[in-house]
């Protein structure tokens, strides 16, 4: 039940922010996230979990439906190219990005103590020897 206290401040909290951005004549994007950065450095906080289905109904879903309620369906018709390609590659380089800290996190770096950085200086000689090719 505390957590759900904690999403109603939050998103009332919100709220009142988005009300203060428009009042100014500010995007409340931007108000909303110096007032998330204020609450990250806010000492005592509580600090919780939000489970993901709930964040993609709570916070996801409706953004996306304000942004396309603010889309004009005449400058996407327009831009459909730039904006095709923008979303192929975003789509593409986060599925790469996601690809590669699945492998490392499930195999791991294999990497030589000589090769890393932090303990080459660490190791004794006769173990990190340079190895030369022969010719």
């Amino acid at each position: 039940m505390k957590e759900l206290e904690i999403i109603v401040g939050l998103i009332l909290a919100a709220t009142l922010l988005a009300a203060l951005a428009r009042r100014v004549g500010a995007p409340y994007p931007v108000f909303l996230a110096l007032g998330g950065a204020l609450l990250a450095f806010v000492p005592g906080a509580p600090t919780f979990t939000v489970l993901p289905e709930l964040a993609l109904a709570l916070f996801v879903a409706p953004i996306l439906l304000d942004a396309a309620y603010d889309a004009s369906p005449r400058d996407l018709r327009d831009n459909w190219a730039p904006v095709t390609g923008l979303v192929v590659v975003a789509v593409g380089l986060t599925t790469i990005a996601v690809a590669v800290v699945a492998i490392i996190a499930t195999y791991g770096v294999r990497r030589s103590p000589c090769t890393s950085p932090s303990l080459a200086g660490r190791m004794p000689q006769p173990t990190c020897r340079i190895r030369r090719a022969r010719p």
